[in-house]
């Protein structure tokens, strides 16, 4: 035991302790992580990276200290961009140095997480193990020796379930405990173990021979090199060979080989198997599941569940919140009605912009749901594997097949979930790609010119084939996009595909909740504030300059043009214009040459733009544009008409199926959506 690292008192004004949460990836760290700090947490990013940073205050004692949640390490010999701000901040590179480890050690996976520990023995930090999956271990007719455990590693170990709650009281004590008595483990714990091995071994063989010797000569022999000592060897038979084995095996290159013989031997020592093994309800459950036929069979339908669950199962939700946003429009507009600026400021920019960001809230906390679902089972990893050879040639893995489908609900939510990417480079051109999938915000433009153009004039089937086109279009367009970004732009070589298959288990419901808790949080606070602040711009640009006497002026035209016409049309007139000689309107006009080779005149050009704050919002914009109101859908028969029977200023027809056809491509592949962009510069940390 060592007390050279700093002791924490209550009440002594010292700075708050640094606990760190590390571990293997999949050892349980994130479950014990909830289970120590609940709802607590604080979720960032570290600083000029976008690895997520999780922390909480955590009270131990009468201690406040700070909890850090450190993405999942294999080793200490970082590969990628988040394993190497996951190293620096066990170092200290991306603030404090820990003052206490929390080494989350897999019981089922003894040996490999061992290895990790030896590792983290050697940076000379205080440290207390916290071992999990001893249920499953028990379970599988085995049994962990802890005690016997806890002498050979040096520090306290303490078995814990934590979604149950099992052993976390024993764990914030042993926390405490080391907070004010630490224990540091033995740096160089698998070179000791080996070197004390050879020693006996060469001791044992001299003494055989009649040779006294003593141990600390030997170890310093054998570490340093000694002419007159391996002389001295050369005389006993055999010996000389078994010294200079040991000597290549303490070399440095085999360092890795040193530490998994220590954890091997750890873990013959401490755990006992049962007599006749049997075959585990995972290998079974794997012989389906990641089948060639079967297995990828049963990912369809799984991935079609998750698919069409946030295709579907969120419009009521969606529906609920645009219900309560109009309603609220409703009950503030009368109230602001002897000031037009403020009135249109406060329901349309402000409210509108608020409601434009939440009604992306549901289709974000059931994606995660699922995600979470998925992973806490344990079938998220054996459906990255299942699509990594398929993704695998252009540059992505497996994982990227979640993040790609998920946007075809809404890209925001599919976007997020690139977190699940394993390395920055293949994360960053999965986020790029996303948007190109067409979400469900395209499917109104699709159904209103479907209908418009492609339907009365090609019938009932090649409305299907357009709208089924429109949703395999991105996907053809993303795939080589990222096969160029990976070969071209990045430059970098693929990572290779490791990931661990986790045994299957019934989910963490906390857990699960906790997810949808925060990554819902994240939206709301940070792309949701970006969305805000540009739906106020947007309206900016759509209602300024306006007056009373241009409004005045517009309904005595659309009056004198049309005797007697109600007052709903005229309004709806003055809107249009309104619209049409606003900054928007007028940027509309200016940039119509650049879309005229496609076919749109200043009033598509302006819908485009107007559907910046959401794509579904071009609908409502069109009903203005062609003197319809904003109150039509796309299934409007009068929008429809409208469209058909719009003209350039020489008479020709301003929308024909081919020009129908490249407005939907268009939004199949600009990605215009605001909320996105917010996303995309949240989820990068950079707007570059």
């Amino acid at each position: 035991m060592s007390t050279s690292a700093p002791t924490f008192k209550a009440g002594s004004g010292s700075r708050h302790p640094v606990i760190a949460v590390v571990g293997n990836p999949n050892a349980g760290k994130t479950t014990l992580f909830n289970s120590l700090t609940g709802a607590f947490q604080k979720v960032g990013n570290y600083p000029g990276v976008t690895v997520e940073r999780v922390s909480a205050r955590l009270r131990i004692g009468g201690v406040e200290a700070e909890c850090i949640d450190v993405p999942g390490l294999y080793s200490l010999l970082p590969v990628s961009q988040d394993e190497e701000v996951a190293v620096g901040a066990i170092k200290g590179e991306h603030g404090s140095q820990p003052d206490l480890l929390v080494c989350v050690v897999d019981a089922g996976n003894l040996e490999r997480n061992l290895f990790f520990f030896s590792q983290i023995a050697d940076l000379g930090l205080p440290t207390v193990v916290a071992l999990t999956m001893v249920d499953l271990v028990e379970r599988e007719g085995s049994k962990v020796d802890v005690s016997k455990l806890q002498e050979l590693l040096g520090v306290d170990v303490v078995p814990v379930v934590g979604h149950k709650k099992r052993g976390i009281a024993q764990l914030r004590e042993a926390i405490e405990r080391n907070l004010t008595e630490p224990q540091i483990p033995r740096p160089h714990m698998a070179l000791n173990w080996l070197l004390d091995k050879r020693v006996e071994e060469i001791r044992n063989g001299l003494a055989r021979s009649g040779f006294d010797s003593n141990r600390t000569d030997i170890r310093q022999a054998l570490l340093e090199g000694n002419e007159e000592f391996e002389s001295g060897l050369s005389q006993v038979q055999g010996l000389e060979d078994v010294y200079l084995a040991a000597r290549r095996e303490l070399e440095p290159k085999g360092e890795t080989a040193l530490r998994y013989a220590w954890a091997s031997m750890v873990q013959k020592a401490t755990v006992k198997e049962p007599a006749a093994r049997r075959r585990s309800t995972t290998d079974r459950i794997d012989y389906v599941l990641t089948h060639r036929v079967f297995g990828f069979g049963i990912f369809v339908l799984v991935m079609y569940m998750v698919f069409q669950s946030i295709y579907t199962a969120a419009i009521p939700l969606m529906d609920g919140i645009e219900w309560c946003f109009g309603w609220l429009q409703g009950r503030i507009e009368p109230l602001l009605e002897g000031t037009p600026v403020l009135q249109s400021l406060v329901v349309d920019g402000l409210i509108g912009g608020v409601g434009n960001m939440l009604v992306f809230l549901p289709q974000i906390l059931i994606l995660f749901f699922f995600i979470a679902m998925l992973e806490g089972t344990g079938y998220l990893a054996r459906a990255a594997f299942l699509m990594d050879r398929l993704l695998g040639w252009c540059g992505l893995n497996g994982r990227a097949f979640i993040p790609l489908l998920s946007s075809f609900a809404c890209a925001i939510p599919g976007i997020m979930a690139a977190r699940v990417m394993p390395d920055p480079r293949s994360r960053l051109a999965t986020i790029l790609v996303a948007p190109l999938m067409s979400c469900s915000a395209r499917l109104p433009v699709y159904l209103l010119l479907i209908g418009a153009f492609i339907e009365p004039r090609y019938g009932a089937l090649w409305a299907g084939v357009a709208l089924f086109a429109m949703h395999l279009l991105g996907l053809f367009v993303a795939v080589p996009i990222a096969w160029f970004l990976n070969r071209r732009v990045f430059r970098g070589k693929r990572l290779p595909f490791v990931l661990e298959l986790p045994p299957y288990q019934w989910p963490k419901w906390r857990d699960v909740l906790l997810s949808m808790y925060f990554r819902g949080k994240a939206f709301v606070q940070t792309a949701g504030t970006i969305i805000v602040a540009l739906s106020i711009v947007i309206w900016a640009l759509s209602y300024f300059p306006r007056s009373d006497a241009a409004a005045a002026a517009y309904a005595q035209q659309y009056s004198a043009q049309h005797p007697g016409a109600e007052s709903e049309k005229v309004q709806t007139y003055v809107q249009e214009k309104q619209l049409e000689n606003s900054f928007l309107g007028r940027f509309g006009k200016t940039i119509e040459p650049v879309f005229a080779p496609a076919g749109f005149d200043w009033r598509l050009s302006t819908a485009i733009l107007a559907a910046f704050p959401a794509r579904e919002v071009v609908v409502s914009s069109l009903g203005i544009l062609f003197s319809l109101g904003e109150e039509v859908d796309e299934g409007s028969t009068d929008l429809r008409a409208a469209l058909q029977r719009a003209t350039w200023p020489d008479g020709r027809p301003l929308v024909t199926p081919w020009v129908a056809a490249s407005l939907m491509v268009f939004f199949a592949l600009c990605c215009q959506c605001m909320a996105t962009l917010a996303t995309v510069r949240r989820e990068t940390n950079s707007w570059r």
